[in-house]
């Protein structure tokens, strides 16, 4: 069995990340149900046992667990009390004791990440956090990578053999051991998460109301979530009224109803090949949630989004770069070329991408975004193409 991750975001995610994970493990996989971003413990109160750090046996073949952003500082801290400690004391301070330690801004994403790469089982399902913090905790091992390789290159650690001769020609210090031996591990740490998060098997999977969500943030969820190369598998709709209401005799009720088929009608439409599922309102137990969505059987992570170049050289003497951005907005596109790379912004999100090495030797004669798919149009660069 390949693994899965299903990251399960949006207002209603703890109900359906539990019903997931039964279902899940109904299915004979070994599961683990972790909470990213519940600070009222709300996945406690559903499954009516007090989640811990420790995965708990909470079914079979399913254990639960909730993240500690207190532990993960801990951890993350652990082993540089040693190294920092000179520092400190030329400066006259004080280290902090482990209890007064307490999580910092930037801890509850990083702990997220850590806690994916080290999780044994055959599908893990996390209750996250809203969909613009996850896309941004999805993103960042790509980010710290490039800072980490901007800051401090692979390539200088063949300096350390030489660090003695360089420090004597260059008269200037030059970086002590630990700093490279943190650049290997920090290296190494976001290697097995990107490892994870780029997986074929991770998809997240998007909780909506069924009367209050709005297409514009949608649209801007699914633009963030394609530039970023991750894969929405799913949209679920919770809440949703029982079919006998639109015949009801309360025309209140029957009027909702009617409006909210509509409203699902074009969320449906929206989402163009995404399976959008439903769970009916009022809730009710866990597994009855599942047995509504996964009726059908349980969404495919699908295809990564990456951007692909069309050959039409021999037509109109250009090379086309493309980029699937469903939901993407022409007012919120930003596009810059930086040296070898395309700066592409969508709804608020941004990235960097990297140019095929022929795209390197040409200019951009313009761009556009047609059906949710952004094209760069490159020309040769006569003074970089291969002649003949």
């Amino acid at each position: 069995m390949s693994p899965r991750t299903v990251l399960v975001t949006g207002e209603g995610s703890a109900a359906v990340a539990a019903a997931t994970a039964l279902h899940s493990a109904g299915q004979g996989r070994r599961t683990l149900l972790l909470a990213a971003d519940d600070p009222h413990r709300t996945l406690d109160d559903l499954l009516g046992a007090r989640l811990t750090d420790a995965p708990a046996p909470y079914a079979e073949r399913l254990a639960v667990a909730r993240i500690d952003e207190q532990a993960a500082l801990r951890s993350a801290l652990d082993g540089f009390g040693a190294r920092i400690a000179p520092a400190l004391d030329l400066i006259g301070a004080e280290p902090l004791d482990p209890e007064e330690l307490t999580p910092l801004p930037g801890t509850r994403q990083l702990a997220l990440l850590r806690a994916l790469r080290s999780a044994d089982a055959d599908t893990v399902v996390v209750a996250g956090p809203p969909p613009a913090e996850l896309l941004a905790i999805l993103a960042l091992p790509e980010q710290l990578d490039r800072y980490l390789d901007r800051l401090l290159p692979e390539q200088r650690q063949a300096a350390r053999a030489l660090r003695p001769l360089l420090a004597a020609l260059a008269g200037v210090p030059m970086p002590a051991d630990w700093l490279f031996e943190a650049r290997a591990a920090a290296s190494a740490a976001l290697a097995e998460a990107r490892a994870v998060v780029e997986a074929p098997g991770t998809s997240v999977r998007l909780v909506v109301d069924a009367d209050a969500h709005g297409a514009g943030e949608l649209r801007r969820i699914r633009a963030g979530l394609a530039l970023h190369g991750r894969r929405l598998d799913s949209v679920v709709a919770h809440r949703v009224l029982p079919a006998a209401a639109a015949s009801s005799p309360d025309p209140w009720l029957a009027r909702r109803a009617a409006r909210q088929n509509e409203r699902l009608t074009e969320l449906a439409a929206e989402l163009g090949g995404v399976p959008l599922l439903t769970a009916e309102w009022p809730e009710v137990a866990l597994e009855e949630i599942a047995g509504q969505l996964y009726a059908a059987g349980e969404p495919e992570p699908g295809e990564a989004p990456e951007p692909w170049v069309e050959d039409r050289l021999a037509a109109d003497g250009l090379l086309v770069w493309h980029l699937a951005l469903p939901g993407a907005d022409r007012a919120g596109l930003e596009l810059v070329r930086r040296g070898d790379e395309l700066v592409v912004g969508a709804g608020g999100y941004r990235r960097l991408l990297p140019l095929p090495s022929a795209l390197r030797r040409c200019t951009v004669s313009g761009a556009g975004l047609t059906g949710g798919v952004l094209s760069v149009r490159f020309a040769p660069d006569p003074a970089l193409w291969p002649r003949g």
